[in-house]
């Protein structure tokens, strides 16, 4: 899926639709991919694609969980766990930490947007 621009500083990424719940999809934007998801409490999470730990643009294919009350994804390459909300890693299993970079996420009207100004 490729992002498409709106007016102003928000891009039009998709419909809300077009997600499935815990299934991650890959957008992009310019040279810059994003992994989205839709919880099932209905909110929607953009991330970096790119694995920092592997160097992969993978983290849409990412299975998504819980640790307590905080959304994570787990690379599908070493396993390390994000919390979808912050990027932070919270399992580095003995390496150093690395983050996913988080975008904000906008829904309206049933369409997913993103801050253009924060894709670049």
């Amino acid at each position: 899926m490729t992002l498409s621009p709106d007016i102003g500083t928000r891009v039009r990424v998709c419909a809300l639709s077009d997600l499935e719940v815990e299934r991650g999809r890959a957008a992009l934007f310019g040279s810059v991919q994003i992994a989205l998801f839709v919880l099932a409490d209905g909110s929607v999470h953009a991330v970096s694609n790119l694995d920092p730990y592997s160097g992969a643009h993978v983290m849409s294919r990412g299975i998504v969980g819980t640790r307590g009350d905080v959304p994570t994804l787990a690379s599908p390459m070493h396993k390390q766990v994000f919390d979808l909300r912050t990027g932070e890693c919270l399992d580095t299993q003995g390496k150093a930490s690395a983050t996913l970079r988080v975008w904000d996420v906008t829904v309206r009207d049933g369409q997913i947007e993103l801050n253009i100004e924060e894709i670049r």
